[in-house]
């Protein structure tokens, strides 16, 4: 019973996936909606059938489905290059320029 219940929630589930691009990009701010009736439909099932071990089966359930469709959530992207420039580049400059700054400072009076 619970098999079959939670075969009706998966197909539900990957029709609903496979228009969010999942195979490109993370789909959670989109897929959020759809992955909580998921747990929900999952949970009724487990709780429904009174199957022993329903935990340890939801579980496996959830760690497959994250597998295939939440695979891309976690990696970290570098930003794009301009973003990096403008992000180094007033370190560099003023890291730079104070030596620049301190000679002449030091050396204004004397002259």
């Amino acid at each position: 019973m619970f098999d079959s219940g939670v075969d009706k929630c998966l197909s539900d589930f990957n029709r609903s996936m496979e228009t969010s691009g999942y195979q490109d990009r993370c789909p959670w701010p989109t897929g959020k909606h759809v992955y909580n009736q998921l747990k929900s439909c999952v949970d009724d099932f487990a709780i429904g059938s009174w199957c022993r071990g329903h935990g340890f089966l939801v579980d496996t359930i959830f760690l497959e489905v994250h597998k295939v469709y939440f695979k891309l959530c976690g990696q970290v992207h570098d930003p794009p290059l301009t973003t990096l420039i403008l992000l180094i580049a007033p370190v560099v400059i003023a890291t730079l320029s104070l030596p620049v700054l301190c000679v002449n400072l030091t050396t204004w009076k004397t002259e």
